[in-house]
């Protein structure tokens, strides 16, 4: 389990990457720390031209029911993996 500090030091540091992520990579960087700072999503969905609003929303509502713990470690998974395809 990682520690808060180690999350948001991950959370910094994967937006100073070389070259910016595939789209799908964002939305799964975004979902994750949603659920790990928020919890499970608590707005409506987006309207039907909001098209990057309700991609957000899509990714965040698929973690549903993950704890804000697990989403914190699987973020800090993911970022790293994008930190080393990428590059700092």
């Amino acid at each position: 389990m990682v520690s808060q500090a180690e999350f948001e030091q991950h959370a910094e540091d994967v937006k100073k990457v070389k070259t910016r992520p595939t789209d799908q990579e964002l939305l799964d960087l975004y979902g994750l720390y949603k659920q790990a700072t928020v919890g499970d999503v608590n707005t409506d969905r987006p309207g039907m031209l909001d098209m990057k609003g309700k991609a957000k929303w899509d990714a965040w509502e698929s973690r549903k029911g993950l704890s804000k713990e697990e989403a914190m470690d699987k973020y800090v998974e993911l970022a790293k993996e994008i930190i080393a395809k990428y590059g700092m």
